[in-house]
């Protein structure tokens, strides 16, 4: 991990834009993280539409982790931002955009195409970004995730025994493997939906509510698009990873 840059934010927090390898990221740690103060680390996921693009909705949950006392980081999704295009994942987004504007169905071959490959080559690089986090002396556990895309949450659930807890965000296709995966997730979950998501099959996102196999899941709708998620919900899934990972 190289920092490249860094500043300081309202109420102090300190703002550090990095590369991992290739790969870049921002981390976000509130004032009083010190190698004596170690504080626990929420991963950021978001949707692959590049981090410049996504700034401003990730600088500001990296604030409210900070208030609430926790790290946070993100890094950019292959194929997205400043990494270099991925030409499989282009096509899979062009037939998903054809199948969308025909009015046709979206195919399971269209949504594994586009989130499978996504899915495999993003955890490693999520688990090597947590191995180099823990490295530094300001962060220690626990370790939560929030955000989308939702299958890569639930396979770091899977795979990831450092998570403790999870923010789901219902939003994105979900491929059918994934139910099977979803139900060896055991960790606490709050699953965010936006019952009226013009992107998201609202039954999918039940159907794979109910597969999750964890003993304390929570599932939290409301009405409205995407992007209507009032600050309620998000005040509320705070509260959730502050119960856990504190």
């Amino acid at each position: 991990m190289h920092f490249t840059s860094e500043q300081r934010l309202d109420g102090g927090v300190l703002e550090r834009e990095f590369t991992l390898g290739a790969i870049p990221g921002i981390l976000w740690t509130p004032e009083p993280a010190a190698a004596s103060a170690p504080v626990p680390l929420i991963l950021l996921g978001h949707p692959p539409m590049g981090l410049h693009k996504m700034y401003p909705r990730l600088a500001a949950r990296a604030r409210q982790c900070a208030a609430d006392g926790f790290a946070a980081a993100t890094i950019e999704l292959p194929g997205s931002g400043d990494r270099p295009r991925w030409a499989a994942a282009d096509q899979a987004r062009a037939d998903l955009r054809q199948a969308l504007q025909a009015g046709e169905p979206v195919t399971d071959e269209i949504v594994d195409a586009l989130i499978l490959p996504l899915v495999d080559q993003a955890v490693p690089e999520w688990q090597s970004l947590l191995d180099a986090l823990l490295e530094l002396p300001e962060i220690g556990g626990p370790i939560g995730y929030s955000g989308g895309v939702i299958s890569i949450g639930v396979r770091l659930a899977v795979v990831e025994p450092r998570i403790k807890a999870a923010v789901l965000f219902a939003g994105s296709f979900v491929p059918r493997l994934m139910y099977d995966e979803a139900r060896q997730v055991t960790i606490p979950l709050h699953v965010l939906l936006q019952w009226d998501d013009e992107g998201n099959d609202r039954q999918a996102a039940l159907d794979l509510f109910d597969a999750f196999g964890s003993e304390e899941k929570s599932l939290h709708a409301n009405m409205g698009g995407h992007t209507g998620v009032p600050q309620s919900a998000g005040d509320a899934a705070a509260q959730f990873l502050t119960r856990h990972l504190n």
